[in-house]
C-alpha cells in the first residue's frame, strides 16, 4: 500500500468513526428528549468514540476494510427502555429515525462544504477525499439503516405502522433477518444501496449550488 493510499484509508476511517458515533449519539439524544435517560446514565450521550466503539464492528472490520477502501462496520447499539418513553410506540419511531436522520444531516453538511471547496478552488486533495468519503459513508449509513428489518433502525421505524402482534413476530425473527440481509449483501445486493446514495448526493449538490453559484 502506497503512502497516498494509506492516507486515504485513514481519512475514510476517521470519517466513518465520527459518523457512526454521531449516529449513536443521535439515538441517545432523542431517547432523552422522549423521556428515557438510560443511554445518558450509561454514558452514551456523548461523541466520545470510546463510549460507542465495538471492538469488532468499530475497530477491526473497518481497519481491515481500509485495505480495500470499503469501510464497513457498526457501533454498540444505544440502550433504550421503552417503559420510560412517554408514548412507547410513537417515541421509538423517533428514536430509531434519529440515527439515519443524523447521517442525512451530516451528508448534507459534507456536500455544503464540498461545494465551498469547489467554489474557492482549493487545491488540497486530502480535503476533497475526506469530504467525498464523509458524504458517501453517511448516506450509506442512512439508507442501510433504513432497510425495514430488525434489528436495524428501519425495522423499528416500520414498526410504528404495524400491529403490535405482527411487530412482535418480526422482532422474534430478527436473527433470521440478519442472516438474510448478510446473504443479500454477500450476493452483491449492496450495489442497489448505491442507487439512493448517488441520487441523494447529486440532489443535495444541486440544492447547495442554488445558494453557492
Amino acid at each position: 500500500m502506497s503512502q497516498a493510499d494509506f492516507g486515504r484509508a485513514i481519512l475514510l476511517f476517521v470519517a466513518f468513526l465520527f459518523s457512526i458515533c454521531f449516529h449513536e449519539f443521535a439515538h441517545a439524544w432523542m431517547a432523552l428528549r422522549r423521556g428515557d435517560n438510560t443511554a445518558q446514565m450509561m454514558g452514551r450521550l456523548t461523541l466520545n468514540p470510546v463510549a460507542h466503539a465495538d471492538l469488532l464492528g468499530t475497530i477491526i472490520l473497518p481497519l481491515i476494510g481500509m485495505l480495500g477502501f470499503a469501510v464497513f462496520g457498526w457501533a454498540k447499539p444505544v440502550p433504550v427502555n421503552p417503559r420510560n418513553l412517554h408514548n412507547p410506540k410513537n417515541d421509538m419511531f423517533w428514536v430509531a429515525a434519529a440515527g439515519p436522520g443524523s447521517n442525512l444531516i451530516l451528508a448534507f453538511l459534507g456536500v455544503f462544504f464540498l461545494a465551498i471547496t469547489y467554489q474557492l478552488q482549493l487545491q488540497v486533495s486530502a480535503v476533497y477525499m475526506f469530504l467525498e468519503g464523509f458524504i458517501y459513508i453517511n448516506l450509506i449509513l442512512c439508507f442501510f439503516n433504513l432497510i425495514p428489518l430488525h434489528p436495524l433502525d428501519g425495522g423499528k421505524i416500520f414498526a410504528r405502522f404495524l400491529p403490535d402482534s405482527i411487530n412482535q413476530k418480526l422482532e422474534e425473527m430478527q436473527s433470521y433477518s440478519m442472516i438474510i440481509l448478510l446473504f443479500l449483501l454477500l450476493a452483491g445486493g449492496g450495489k442497489y444501496l448505491l442507487v439512493p446514495v448517488l441520487a441523494t448526493r447529486n440532489l443535495m449538490m444541486q440544492i447547495v449550488q442554488l445558494f453557492i453559484p
